[in-house]
């Protein structure tokens, strides 16, 4: 069996500003001194006269790219989550959502898995944040492919778009005739014993907690949700519906996220249990990417746990 590729979504990312640039020319890219590690430098190499870096002042990034966005012109701009979602909240909110202005805000190095950079960096928050904020879409790419297909969806969405990246490389999970859609999760695999809905790097671990399931005998459904707002609410209702258990699992806080989402449509909809795996109301901590994902549990036997606990919640 041959390996498996692992890329971080941030660089397909890149890849995918890129591939944009050589075939519009109706958009812009903004850094806030970060270019090298957000991968924005690979737009700014190929498009020098069309790439802006405004250094670490990433409230004026906002600001700056809010002004252009109301002349016409498409603005993508990029910072580490912490800064684009945190520093800027206010900026993002009343300069861009306010006014629903065309800005992607391409956000890298999100959740546990930034690793040693700790704490301060690791922002397990920027979900909860950009929901709040009306008409903000937010989009969770699981690997390379389809973030390079959310960049290029994300560029012809009508108002403000988070872009969710990470620092850590993960497995290729789609191939090139994957069909990504803003606002639409997608069925992975089959189950009728409980549902699994996963975002970002979580949909791996996921994948392979329906295997450790399935040697058990329980069949687990998996759901990739991309899109975290708009919310899938069709595909979570027929999840609820005809599994009557949900885990949810993201690389976030379980406060304000993905399980927050599902559960306000499950709650409202189609009342079911729904068993929430993430970070717990908890700062991480400086360390190899890999050893806090285990710490966290943020594992596929970590979800496969989660996931006997919803079923064994079932009336």
């Amino acid at each position: 069996m041959s390996e498996v590729k692992s890329v971080a979504t941030r660089v397909g990312y890149g890849e995918a500003l890129v591939e944009l640039g050589n075939v519009r020319d109706d958009f812009i890219v903004m850094d806030a001194d970060l270019a090298a590690a957000t991968q924005t430098g690979m737009f700014k190499k190929n498009f020098p006269d069309r790439f802006y870096d405004c250094g670490i002042a990433e409230q004026n990034l906002m600001g700056i790219a809010a002004g252009i966005a109301t002349t016409g012109k498409k603005v993508i701009v990029s910072s580490f989550a912490m800064f684009a979602a945190g520093r800027a909240f206010e900026q993002v909110r009343n300069s861009i959502g306010y006014p629903h202005l065309n800005v992607v805000i391409g956000a890298t190095h999100a959740g546990i898995s930034v690793g040693e950079d700790g704490a301060t960096h690791q922002c397990c928050e920027d979900i909860a944040l950009m929901r709040t904020i009306p008409g903000m879409t937010i989009i969770n790419p699981a690997d390379a492919t389809e973030a390079r297909m959310a960049v290029f969806a994300a560029l012809d969405c009508d108002g403000p778009v988070y872009l969710r990246f990470g620092r850590l490389a993960v497995p290729i999970i789609f191939d090139d005739n994957y069909k990504f859609e803003i606002g639409k999760g997608v069925e992975l695999k089959e189950g009728n014993d409980v549902t699994i809905i996963a975002t970002g790097l979580m949909v791996n671990e996921a994948l392979q907690a329906h295997e450790l399931l399935k040697a058990e005998g329980i069949n687990a459904r998996v759901i990739n949700m991309a899109t975290i707002k708009p919310l899938d609410k069709e595909i979570v209702i027929k999840a609820a519906k005809e599994t009557g258990a949900i885990v949810t699992a993201e690389e976030h806080s379980v406060i304000g996220g993905l399980g927050s989402a599902v559960g306000e449509v499950v709650g409202e909809e189609c009342p079911v249990p729904v068993v929430k795996l993430g970070v717990y109301d908890v700062f991480g901590h400086s360390g190899p990417a890999p050893k806090l994902l285990d710490e966290f549990g943020l594992r596929a036997v970590n979800i496969a746990e989660k996931a006997k606990k919803a079923i064994a919640l079932k009336k």
